[in-house]
């Protein structure tokens, strides 16, 4: 491996030399500067926004080995193979190592031969890590994924809870805590369990406008991802999360019978085809991944181009971290998501029949209507969102399909008080069918049988289609005037909520769902410029980092990312020296590749 050497380890030093960068992104200097001053941090950063720099370059200028407590292997590898690239001096410590290997490493730690390694935290809370700990000389410790501490979060890791044995034991020793995603009570609670209450807070927008998010309602899902990614996606690396294992699968077939390569990823697959699956994912483009939230925590493919939910996630934090894998380069990506009242009705009756605490299903409801209310909106989704983790965007940002498509409201008060009052009138145990037969009068045998056609409520709602009845409904759960009881068959029942409305003390407004559109143009892929010499050039220049990819076995983005080859094709430098100006190319990366896509760029001169 090409080891790259700094006379003066200055984080500007570093920053152009071993990452090819001239310029630090907002912030990230300050928390740098702070981190080798030896002081904590916990850092709330976007997903893209850079937040390996602010503790691997800390962990290059100080002396010593920077610990990097990770919780999943892939992100370990990934980050590993990626410095490697870099000429860094990096390692990792997990399940996947011989024993020969493991060996190898921590003598290679405890003799300063890393600068930086990679370890889980089930690991490092060992007996045997605690004492090699003791006898390596150590820069900083620093624990990614920060929000693992939550036990009211979906990713919670029991053993992060233990981490705060490092500054019992290291009180000298610096810690940078970093999450793309956490509200204030995850953030107090990062605090709290990590022994971090003195450490400073640095806090960035969650905003990622490169990403444009949108929500249909399901009626077909299938042909309407099918839909979305032929006719927006074609050709590109995206993610489809599924609630179920079994539908996982479904669609991966689907989508591979319609043209696709498209792979399965969920915890009751084979380890081994898990693994192959995911490196597919990373190293060739075009891969989708269709799987359930078991994926994705910690990759770091920064040009997925889409991430689709076809099933209702279980919290806005889950949401936000899950379409926030897409587009991480900056480049044009889509959140898409399409859910109904069945969605709702689900989660509603898996969150109420678990065996949680009533503590921990207060705040799971709470999260899951944060979650609805974002749906139903009719203001700026992003503004929604982000006003979720106490952000606020003071415009819309005309990129969510609120803003691009504006959203009608109506009056439904007096619908919303025949669908609670029959609710009610029918004994709350029925479901959505059921009910809207009831409103509009159907002529039904089950409904004679329960001699509901002599109720008050029996045709009152005649008015309204069966798809603007189930609109109705959604939105009364949505809006917490209507719950779902597990005790019987699903059947809905009236909330504390439900009185006020019933009484006329409260109105209540719907958004009327949008009329399906016509077929969209398609989208072109992510390009540099409508140029056809230019695209040219950028294609040659990929083909070109594919067969090296392909040569070391690696996923392309470690040779060199989109944005660097983007600036490669509108430069067209034509010299080693040129190519050393540009963003991405650090020292390692010119000495290994440098003359490859050199030859390759002066094939079309330099464009004067």
């Amino acid at each position: 491996m090409f080891e790259v050497t700094i006379d003066t380890p200055s984080p500007r030093a570093v920053l152009k030399k071993v990452f090819g960068y001239d310029h630090f992104l907002e912030g990230q200097e300050a928390i740098i500067d702070h981190i080798i001053a030896g002081c904590d941090a916990l850092v709330l950063m976007p997903t893209g926004g850079g937040k390996s720099l602010c503790y691997q370059i800390p962990a290059l200028v100080r002396p010593g080995l920077g610990i990097v407590i990770s919780p999943l292997i892939a992100l370990m590898q990934d980050q590993v193979d990626a410095l490697h690239q870099l000429g860094v001096r990096a390692a990792f410590l997990n399940s996947t190592l011989s024993m020969k290997q493991a060996h190898e490493v921590e003598r290679r730690m405890i003799q300063g031969d890393v600068d930086i390694l990679y370890v889980a935290p089930e690991r490092l809370l060992t007996p045997r890590f605690q004492d090699l700990l003791q006898q390596a000389p150590l820069s900083l410790f620093a624990i990614d994924e920060a929000h693992c501490v939550s036990q009211w979060g979906h990713d919670f890791r029991p053993e992060y809870i233990q981490l705060s044995i490092l500054h019992e034991r290291f009180p000298n020793i610096p810690r940078i805590a970093l999450t793309a995603t956490a509200d204030e009570a995850t953030r107090q609670e990062i605090r709290q369990k990590l022994g971090l209450t003195s450490a400073r807070q640095f806090t960035f927008s969650f905003d990622r406008p490169n990403i444009r998010y949108r929500i249909v309602l399901k009626k077909t899902p299938k042909i309407q991802l099918l839909e979305f990614i032929r006719w927006e996606h074609e050709d590109e690396a995206g993610i489809v999360y599924c609630l179920s294992r079994k539908k996982v699968e479904e669609m991966a077939e689907w989508l591979t019978e319609n043209g696709f390569t498209a792979l399965p990823y969920h915890a009751g697959l084979d380890v081994k085809v898990r693994q192959t699956n995911q490196q597919r994912f990373l190293k060739e483009d075009g891969v989708i991944i269709v799987a359930t939230v078991a994926f994705g925590m910690g990759i770091d493919k920064p040009d997925v181009r889409f991430v689709a939910h076809l099933d209702l996630p279980k919290s806005m934090e889950g949401y936000y971290q899950e379409t926030g894998r897409a587009g991480r380069d900056g480049l044009r990506a889509d959140a898409w998501m399409t859910y109904s009242l069945a969605d709702v009705v689900l989660l509603r009756k898996i969150m109420e029949s678990s065996e949680a605490s009533e503590q921990h299903k207060q705040v799971e409801r709470r999260k899951l209507e944060s979650l609805l209310g974002y749906c139903e909106t009719v203001q700026c989704r992003r503004q929604v969102m982000l006003g979720y983790f106490g952000e606020e965007l003071p415009q819309p940002c005309g990129n969510c399909d609120t803003c691009l498509d504006v959203v009608d409201t109506w009056d439904g008060t007096v619908i919303s008080q025949k669908a609670l009052s029959c609710v009610y009138r029918t004994g709350q145990i029925f479901g959505t069918t059921y009910l809207i037969n009831v409103l509009r009068g159907e002529d039904n045998t089950r409904i004679k049988q329960n001699a509901h056609h002599l109720l008050s409520t029996f045709g009152i709602g005649s008015e309204l289609s069966v798809a603007e009845w189930k609109s109705v409904f959604r939105q009364l759960i949505a809006a917490d005037l209507l719950s779902v009881d597990i005790s019987g068959y699903g059947g809905f029942r009236l909330t504390s909520k439900s009185r006020p409305v019933l009484k006329g003390e409260k109105e209540v407004f719907f958004r009327r769902d949008p009329v399906t559109k016509k077929k969209p143009k398609r989208q072109k892929p992510v390009t540099i410029s409508d140029n056809p010499d230019v695209q040219k050039i950028w294609q040659s220049l990929r083909e070109l980092r594919r067969e090296i990819a392909n040569e070391q076995n690696k996923a392309p983005y470690l040779i060199f990312h989109d944005k660097t080859l983007m600036e490669m094709a509108g430069k067209r430098p034509q010299s080693l020296e040129e190519l050393r100006g540009i963003s991405g190319v650090g020292a390692a990366k010119l000495d290994q590749y440098g003359d490859r896509f050199l030859s390759d760029l002066k094939r079309f001169g330099n464009g004067d």
